[in-house]
This record gives structure tokens, C-alpha cells and sequence, in this order.
């Protein structure tokens, strides 16, 4: 069973180098108030029915991005404040779980992958820390859930679109935004002890490689150009995750960050955009997180709402919420997915 990763934030920063640790340190006491915010602003607006108002609010993928929220800031479900809201956003995958094991009720715009991944990395992360009656039922699902996803990417297509996924299990073309939420969920189960194709990872690195101009260090959407400002994290987090830490290509990627991260402001989805820098940022350490982190947290703390939410220009303050904190709480390491490996070099 996974360790049950608990704590307070201020006990889980980086070990692995001062750098990290110290970014944070110097807006944590003004972040934790912001996240405590956010999560109680996120309860206020629960429905009965566990879900959501705004866009996609009833969506299993918006649901499972607030129970990632809660365990980015290290609680557990079942236990302690947030436990049972935890609980609840388990439960409501679990509930909409189909027999043949896709996870999504529905509320998913284009087409149900999308949520169904998100979903099944949300399902994974909590895997060995619930009670037993919901390990038995996630045992169940999640599997079921998997096989959805490799068949997904097995699906003939053109080359510059295999090895990647889209909005539906038949897609026969494919977008990084929808294959980052895959492959961190093949990776997720593949740590937890699922039986992953080592096979079904390289090739969806070989995907995330059509969508990268490597010249200029950015990725894009469908092609190295779409969405670069919103997706190049993406990319540069998939690859370290992958294992592909710090290599010559990520460093291009970070440093195009680094030059037009201010960019954001202007792009079509901001937050998702700054969730993933964020992320990648941190995976690399030294001047990248630190000169992404003392720019994001400043920036972003001050457009929190009165009611504790952020609004995302695109899908509201639900969405904003929940993809903020995630991003905020990516120093404090307690989703397994997004642990950084300590052999990477601070300096």
C-alpha cells in the first residue's frame, strides 16, 4: 500500500536544495491563507449532489482536480478537516464509473477522455490511502479505467499523431493537452504497481516530441505553434516526469519559459498555463522555479477574489480555484505524481 502522505505544508518543503524551499518560504504565510480560502470557497459552492456551479461543474474531471487540490496541500481522505470532502470527490468518480470502466458522467464539451483521465489520475493518487471499502471498489475501477486509456492510444493513426490521445477513446488524431493528463495517469499507476507497457510511455513521449520546436525550446498544441504560452510546461513536465530530467531539450523549454511566462496574461488559458510552468518549472529547480515561483506567487496572490477564488477567464472560479492551488502547492511534493527526483541538480 502507498505511504498515506500527510503533513503540514511548512514540514514537506524540498530537501533536495535551500533554493526551492526558500522561494516558497518567503510567500508562504500569504499562500496558506489564499489556499485555506480557496478550499473553503470550493465547499461553499459544493452541490448537494457533490457537484459544482459554472462551466463544466458537473464534470468528473473538474471534480477530480478539486480532490487533487486537497491532497496537494497534503490532507488525506478520511481524515482531518478536508477528509471527508475527499471522500465525496472519490466518490462521486466512483459513481460515474462505467462497466466498462470510463470515468465520466457526461459534462465533458468535446468528448469524454479528457475528464476520464483526470478522473483515473485522481484515482490513482489516492489508491492505497483510503478505507478498505473504498480500495475495493477503486480496485475495481481503476484498472478497468487503464485499459480504456492504452486501448485510447492504440488506436491506428497518422504518424504525427500516434502514441497521443484525444477527447474520444476512437480518436484518430491526438493533442498534448488531453495526452499530458494520460500519460501522468499511466505514470501514476505504473509508480502504484499497475502493469504499465513500458512501451505505451515511450511512445507517448514520442508524441510529446511532435508537438516541440526545438529550435525555439516550446511546445504547442496539436502542432509546436497552438497554445505554446499555455502548453510549453506542459511538455517540459511530461518529459521530466518521464524521466528525461534536465536534459538539453528541457533546458530549452525552460528557458523559453523564462522569457515569455509574462505572456500568460494574455493567452487564451492563463491558468492551465501557469499550473503547468508551475510544475515544470519546479522539476528542473534552480533559476527556473525560483525566477517562475517569485513571479507567479506575487502575481497570482493578488488576484484572488474577496470570496477566496480565482477566476479563470475561461472556465470560471471553480476550475481557476482549484487548478491555482495545485499550482501554488507544488513545492510542498505530496501528490505522488509530482515528486521531483533528488538527483536533480539545484544549482
Amino acid at each position: 500500500m502507498r505511504r498515506v502522505l500527510a503533513g503540514l505544508l511548512a514540514m514537506m518543503l524540498p530537501v533536495a536544495g535551500q533554493d526551492a524551499s526558500d522561494v516558497f518560504r518567503k510567500y508562504e504565510p500569504e499562500a496558506r491563507k489564499a489556499i485555506e480560502r480557496g478550499f473553503e470557497y470550493i465547499l461553499s459552492v459544493e452541490q448537494r449532489d457533490g457537484t459544482f456551479p459554472e462551466s463544466h461543474g458537473r464534470s468528473t474531471g473538474i471534480s477530480s482536480l478539486i480532490g487533487m487540490a486537497f491532497l496537494s496541500m497534503g490532507h488525506t481522505p478520511g481524515r482531518g478537516r478536508y477528509g471527508e470532502a475527499i471522500n465525496r470527490r472519490i466518490d462521486f468518480a466512483l459513481k460515474h464509473s462505467s462497466r466498462e470502466g470510463l470515468v465520466d458522467n457526461g459534462d465533458h464539451g468535446n468528448g469524454p477522455m479528457y475528464a476520464h483521465n483526470i478522473s483515473t489520475l485522481f484515482l490513482s493518487e489516492v489508491s492505497g490511502m483510503v478505507d478498505a471499502q473504498r480500495q475495493q471498489r477503486i480496485d475495481a475501477v481503476l484498472p478497468k479505467a487503464m485499459t480504456i486509456i492504452l486501448r485510447a492510444q492504440a488506436v491506428n493513426k497518422a504518424p504525427h499523431n500516434q502514441g497521443g490521445w484525444r477527447y474520444h477513446p476512437g480518436s484518430r488524431d491526438s493533442d498534448l493537452s488531453c495526452s499530458g493528463w494520460a500519460l501522468m495517469a499511466l505514470r501514476s499507476a505504473r509508480l502504484n504497481g499497475a502493469p504499465v507497457p513500458p512501451d505505451s510511455i515511450d511512445q507517448a513521449v514520442k508524441y510529446i516530441y511532435q508537438n516541440f520546436e526545438r529550435r525555439a525550446g516550446h511546445f504547442g498544441y496539436m502542432d509546436s505553434q497552438q497554445h505554446r504560452d499555455s502548453l510549453t510546461g506542459a511538455g517540459l513536465l511530461c518529459l521530466e516526469l518521464c524521466g528525461r530530467h534536465a536534459s538539453e531539450d528541457n533546458i530549452r523549454a525552460g528557458e523559453w519559459i523564462l522569457a515569455n511566462y509574462r505572456d500568460l496574461r494574455r493567452a487564451e488559458f492563463e491558468y492551465y498555463g501557469n499550473y503547468y510552468n508551475a510544475q515544470g518549472m519546479f522539476q528542473l529547480g534552480g533559476k527556473y522555479w525560483r525566477n517562475y515561483a517569485s513571479w507567479m506567487y506575487p502575481h497570482y496572490l493578488g488576484e484572488q477574489n474577496e470570496d477566496g477564488s480565482w477566476r479563470d477567464n475561461r472556465f470560471g472560479r471553480v476550475y481557476g480555484t482549484a487548478i491555482m492551488i495545485l499550482a501554488f502547492t507544488v513545492p510542498a511534493r505530496q501528490l505522488p505524481i509530482y515528486q521531483r527526483d533528488e538527483r536533480i541538480d539545484e544549482e
